[in-house]
Parts: structure tokens; C-alpha cells; sequence
């Protein structure tokens, strides 16, 4: 039997109702299937995401609701999915609301070659960046750093990548915050994360990271569209990766100081992996700084990549294959300080964002001068057999979600259960008979990341379109694939 109870507030929005210990409700974005799918879920000691909001629900100082959107599924103590807002006074910062892949995002690139050559030469293309782009566990890149220079990272992002002449400064304009955030202090990043990371900037990494060719299938919103440069046809380059091992390492290294932080200001943990710290304290201002150098290193990942992926269209395009332009990147394991209307006042917070994306509507701050009126592009990658979406945000979701989205379709199954399910080699040959050329590092790799061991896209991208949460702007479909 399930351990919470959830009320039904509309078609696409569930309740956990406050009780126990709990300092808010916790609200699902779903619908009826999907619910059942997650109140059976609970029968599993391992594998309850509902549980892990209500857990989330109970932190100090955590204002509103505890989220989690249409991908949700089971995370490190939050939700995959999960959003939290604190206030800066009483609320804490924990390691579970952002993630081991600090940053994780996807940036996604519009190509100016017609579908139709890539089509014709997508097997070459599959090759040249399968060779170009390093990608797989441990994977190096060419760009080898100094200590210093791993420093300059962390505290500049893509603008360092940029300045070794690594493309040119007008991506910048459509990255989130610019491509780097203020604050980032290299000094709170262990020497062991930096020198996992001297090799690995400009690398895919593994898991369900990717790179993929796709076009535009359909178009839902054609003024949007039009305003990000899509439209049916039209080829794009979507990188998901993150920090790689310096993410990773830091969210490991702060577990231990976290967790005498819980126990010092006398934080009660529902779940070993919510350990966390109050805002203002030095604990958690050191952890503070250590994500934001985390994410600066992930949009210099992201920026690296993107030169590489330039490098491989040209060689098998040729000056065709220059006209490469990002249309926007954005992350989905983050922590920002943001001010939102709360209560009909407007609020300084910390946001929480673990597996779910920023999505702000129209004329927010921030927001590219092509996209101000229109609102935020919101990248959500699907699976390697189905399609992926761009949608947009909406002032209705700035209200309910703190200007926050899904970023996937979301697991169904654990990748230990679609290991005893799926074979890497079955897989490939199935995209392969569908036209999807995929390019893969490891197969057993590829058989965690089968796509019958995720939700159904459709679905999750239509439950919050339903709730007015978000908005589809288009859809994309696979040609190439490579993953590490």
C-alpha cells in the first residue's frame, strides 16, 4: 500500500495534503494514469518518488509547495522532476535538490543545412561526430587545462571557452545566464574535483547524456516558432551533458559537510541524501559557491562541445555546414536565487530545481530581446526512439511553479530493471530500421536508456500543457544519435 495520500485538485494536478510534519503541501503535476503509476510505485521500498515529495515538503523554510512535474520519478532524496523554494531566512539548501550532475542541461543549435543533405549523408555525419566529439566514462578532451586555468573556468563558464577562441561571443546572448553566474567560488571546490575535471572539458560523458540531430516535425505555435527560427524541416543539434566529475565530486565532497551541518542546526532528514544546511550559514554559503562554480563549468562543457559539433558539420558540409547558430541552452539540476510573486508580494528565494527546467513566460528578465515577448524556450529531451519538444513558458506557470517545467519524458523503470529488460544491440537495430543512425560508446549503456524504460513524452509534455503550465512551441524527431 502506497505510504501517502493524494486528492485530486484538477486533471492534471494532484495534492499531498499537509499533515505530520510537513510545512507544505506537495502538488503533482499528472493525470490519472499517471498517478496510479506512482501510488503503485510505493509499494517499493526503493522506487517512491511520492514519498520523496513529502520528504521534501517537510524541510525548514521551503515556501509554497513541494513540485514535481510530469517527468517526475525517483532521484538522490528529491525527486527527479522536484522543485523547491526557500526562503532565504529560515530555509536550508540541500544537495538533493540539485543533483550529483550539477547543471546538467541541454543547448540546442539550429543548422543551415535542409533536412533533406543531412538525410542523404546522415551516416557520415553519425561518424564525423562520433570521432569529433569524445564521449563515454572517462572520456578526455583536447582542451587540456592548468590548476589556474580550471579556476578561470569555474569562475567564467563559456566566456573562458570563448576567449581561447572556442566560437564566437553572440552564443552568449541565448544561454542562460549569459553563460556564467556571479558568485562561483573556486576556493570551496576540492583539488580532487578540479583535477577530475582538467581532461574532461568539451567531453559527452555517459549515462543518459547525449548529442542528437533532429528536425521539426510539427509546429503548435507558429509566432513562437517563428521568433526562435523553427520551423517544419528545419535541423537542430541538441547536446545534454553537464560538470561531468567536478560536478559529481562536489556534490560527494559536501554530502559529509552537509550532514554535520544537519546535525549541528538540528535539521531533521526523512532520507539520508536531504541532508542540507541554512542558507545563510557558513556551510551552506561554501556549498553555494562550490554549484555555482559547478555550473559555470557545465556552460563551458556545453560551449567547448558546441565548437566541436560546428567542427564536425563543416567537414562533412563544408562551408554549408558553418551556419550554426545556438537557439538557447539551458539546465535542469540547478539552484538560483530568483524573486517571484508569493502571496501577492514579490519575494526573494532560492529555487531548487532537480531534474526540472527553468520556464519563464513572457517579458521576464533575462530572456534574450528576440524571445522577451514571447517567453523562455524550454528544452525537453524525449528518448532516442520517439521525439523531444520545445516549449514555452508561461505566466501561469511563473504563478504555480516558480517558472518551472519538465526536462524530459521522465523514467518509468529504474536502469537496473531496463538492464534485465533490453539488449544495447536490439536497440540500435530497431532506431536503425526506423532511419535513426545511432553512434554508442557502450551498449549496455544504451540498453539503461531504452526508450520502453521511459514515459511517454507525449503524455508528460501534454500534462503540462493541460495544467497551462508550459506550452508546445514544436516537435523534434531523431536522425542521428551518438551517446557515450
Amino acid at each position: 500500500m502506497a505510504r501517502v495520500e493524494v486528492r485530486k485538485v484538477h486533471d492534471y494536478l494532484w495534492e499531498i495534503p499537509k499533515s505530520g510534519e510537513m510545512n507544505v503541501p506537495g502538488r503533482i503535476y499528472a493525470d490519472e494514469d499517471s498517478i496510479r503509476f506512482l501510488l503503485s510505485e510505493g509499494k517499493s521500498k526503493e522506487w517512491d518518488a511520492l514519498l520523496q515529495v513529502r520528504n521534501v515538503a517537510c524541510l525548514p523554510g521551503i515556501r509554497k509547495a513541494s513540485l514535481a512535474m510530469a517527468d517526475i520519478h525517483p532521484g538522490y532524496g528529491f525527486p527527479i522532476g522536484g522543485v523547491g523554494a526557500f526562503d532565504l531566512d529560515t530555509g536550508v539548501v540541500t544537495i538533493a535538490g540539485v543533483g550529483f550532475d550539477i547543471n546538467c542541461g541541454v543547448r540546442t543549435m539550429i543548422v543551415g543545412v535542409p533536412k533533406e543533405d543531412v538525410e542523404a549523408r546522415k551516416k557520415e555525419l553519425a561518424d564525423a561526430l562520433f570521432r569529433i566529439v569524445p564521449a563515454g566514462i572517462g572520456s578526455t578532451g583536447s582542451l587540456k587545462l592548468s590548476a589556474k586555468e580550471i579556476d578561470e573556468v569555474l569562475l567564467r563558464g563559456a566566456r573562458f571557452v570563448i576567449d581561447r577562441g572556442l566560437e564566437s561571443a553572440s552564443d552568449l546572448a541565448y544561454v542562460e545566464e549569459g553563460g556564467m553566474v556571479e558568485g562561483a567560488d573556486p576556493s570551496c571546490v576540492s583539488a580532487t574535483a578540479k583535477e577530475r575535471q582538467f581532461k574532461q572539458v568539451g567531453t559527452l560523458g555517459s549515462g543518459n547524456h547525449y548529442l542528437e540531430v533532429q528536425y521539426v516535425d510539427t509546429v503548435y505555435d507558429e509566432k513562437a516558432a517563428e521568433a526562435f527560427g523553427l520551423a517544419v524541416g528545419t535541423v537542430v543539434v541538441s547536446i545534454h551533458t553537464g560538470s561531468r566529475a567536478l560536478g559529481h565530486q562536489i556534490g560527494t565532497d559536501y554530502q559529509s559537510v552537509l550532514r554535520k551541518a544537519s546535525e549541528k542546526y538540528k535539521i531533521p532528514i526523512r532520507e539520508s541524501e536531504l541532508v542540507a544546511a541554512p542558507i545563510g550559514s557558513p556551510e551552506g554559503k561554501r556549498y553555494i559557491a562550490a554549484v555555482k562554480a559547478g555550473i559555470n563549468c557545465a556552460f563551458a562543457n556545453r560551449q567547448a562541445i558546441a565548437h566541436l559539433v560546428r567542427k564536425a558539420f563543416k567537414e562533412v558540409f563544408g562551408a554549408e555546414g558553418t551556419r550554426v547558430r545556438t537557439m538557447y541552452e539551458v539546465g535542469h539540476n540547478n539552484l538560483k536565487f530568483e524573486r517571484h510573486v508569493l502571496d501577492g508580494v514579490e519575494t526573494d528565494l532560492l529555487i531548487h530545481r532537480k531534474g526540472a527546467t527553468r520556464a519563464f513566460g513572457p517579458m521576464s528578465a533575462g530572456l534574450p530581446d528576440r524571445y522577451r515577448m514571447i517567453g523562455q524556450p524550454v528544452l525537453v529531451g524525449g528518448t532516442m526512439g520517439t521525439s523531444s519538444y520545445v516549449l514555452i513558458g508561461t505566466e501561469k506557470g511563473m504563478e504555480e511553479t516558480f517558472g518551472s517545467a519538465i526536462h524530459g519524458a521522465g523514467r518509468r523503470q529504474s536502469r537496473k530493471q531496463a538492464l534485465k529488460e533490453y539488449r544495447g544491440e536490439r536497440i540500435i537495430g530497431d532506431l536503425a530500421a526506423r532511419g535513426i543512425v545511432v553512434r554508442v560508446h557502450s551498449k549496455p549503456g544504451i540498453a539503461e536508456e531504452a526508450p520502453g524504460a521511459y514515459k511517454d513524452v507525449e503524455n508528460v509534455v501534454g500534462i503540462m500543457e493541460g495544467a497551462g503550465v508550459s506550452r508546445r512551441v514544436v516537435r523534434l524527431k531523431p536522425m542521428v544519435c551518438v551517446k557515450g
